[in-house]
């Protein structure tokens, strides 16, 4: 909303208005209203929360201090997508395709996951929204994203820019400059290879003519793999204090500085990646993710007043998936949520090998003392405070490991 009118004013030169048109500013502002909207309102929700009596609903697994935590308030999430939301609306360019992408992602995952919320704490339905409910919701966004990339002409890339669109005499220094070619092809990052671009279509080279409506239908059935696991992977990852709001908080600060040097000529030439025009907007976005996670870790820290429930972790395991979608490192995913991925795949390993032991010994057996594998530390003795911040280096780790990618090849 300030966008536009700050534009205005720019254009009429009144002062100061051009301050407003630069994407680092606009991103400060949003990190700032984030995180005083999750510190100032987040205590008047939390506050309601207690009043309406919606807290979490515990059961017993043996774990210490489990037990303490019955009646917190949940569906804190609230907190979060509205320090998201409220910053983008005012500071972001809300023309820019990305932009709507990300507040439909957050929106639409929101309202599934406050269903789910609001049946396990209303309806006293322990399952909350049905499983399947929730694959459809999901599968529902990923068409969503990967038919938008299909049809809209807004999204596209341009490879080597200022090697293809300069000379001696003129360096393309500007978005401006470019020429109105759009590249629909399905381009994307393999980390640690010196060509580091894979196309979709090389998948399905065999089927010649069709090749490109082929990749298609890949890519978009990837874009709904990554959401259902990103987002679950987040929701398994919220079953200690500040573990996933601190995770979350890591991921988006490197998606955000993808977007930043996806969407600048200097650096995307420096650097020998995609160019991507209009995607320096997201930046504005991945500051107000950070602030609304980071803000909301002061009342979710250990011991936490507040969780998140569904609706913030759903929501968050969302944002990620898309928002690595956008800016093309959808193949870095493994590497920078290994979190998410680790704690979802311990669940389906453990119920797996159960299921398997069980048939073959007429015992299940197990893996891990407990799924998803925090719990397992948990068992062996691990206070939570420390597993969380274990778990945070590892995620701050893994995170360098996914920004060297740019340059280690």
């Amino acid at each position: 909303m300030f966008y536009f009118l700050f534009e205005y004013l720019d254009k009429i030169d009144f002062m100061g208005a051009g301050l407003f048109k630069y994407i680092s500013f606009r991103a400060a502002l949003a990190a700032i209203t984030s995180l005083l909207i999750s510190l100032l309102w987040g205590k008047r929700i939390i506050r309601f929360l207690q009043k309406k009596q919606i807290g979490e609903v515990v059961r017993n697994l043996g774990l210490e201090g489990q037990m303490q935590k019955k009646g917190t308030p949940t569906m804190g999430g609230i907190i979060i997508i509205a320090a998201i939301l409220v910053p983008v609306l005012l500071f972001a360019d809300l023309s820019n395709i990305y932009i709507i992408l990300m507040i439909v992602t957050t929106v639409w995952l929101g309202i599934i996951g406050f269903i789910d919320d609001y049946i396990k704490t209303f309806k006293k339905d322990k399952g909350g929204l049905s499983g399947r409910y929730k694959i459809y919701g999901q599968v529902g966004l990923g068409l969503i994203i990967g038919l938008s990339f299909y049809y809209s002409n807004d999204i596209q890339i341009i490879e080597n820019p200022t090697a293809n669109f300069s000379n001696e005499n003129t360096i393309v220094l500007d978005e401006s400059q470019l020429p109105h070619t759009v590249d629909k092809s399905l381009k994307t990052t393999i980390p640690f290879v010196k060509d580091n671009e894979f196309d979709y279509s090389w998948l399905v080279e065999f089927m010649g003519d069709y090749k490109q409506k082929a990749a298609w239908i890949i890519f978009i059935i990837l874009v709904i793999f990554m959401i259902t696991a990103i987002s679950n992977g987040a929701n398994m990852t919220d079953g200690l204090d500040g573990l996933a709001a601190g995770t979350s908080a890591i991921i988006g600060s490197t998606l955000g500085i993808f977007a930043y040097v996806s969407g600048n000529l200097i650096f995307a030439d420096y650097l020998n990646i995609m160019f991507i025009p209009h995607i320096g907007e997201l930046v504005i976005f991945a500051s107000a993710f950070i602030g609304s996670t980071v803000g909301f870790l002061w009342y979710n820290s250990y011991p936490a007043q507040v969780f998140m429930g569904d609706t913030g972790s759903l929501t968050i395991g969302g944002i990620i998936a898309v928002f690595a979608i956008i800016v093309r490192k959808e193949l870095l995913i493994p590497i920078l949520a290994g979190i998410f991925i680790v704690e979802n795949f311990s669940v389906v390993l453990q119920v797996g090998y159960f299921k398997y032991t069980k048939k073959r010994y007429g015992e299940g057996r197990r893996i891990f003392k407990m799924a998803p594998l925090h719990h397992h530390f948990q068992l062996k003795g691990f206070p939570e405070s420390k597993i969380v911040t274990r778990f945070w280096i590892v995620g701050i780790l893994l995170a360098l490991i996914t920004i060297i990618t740019l340059k280690v090849r």
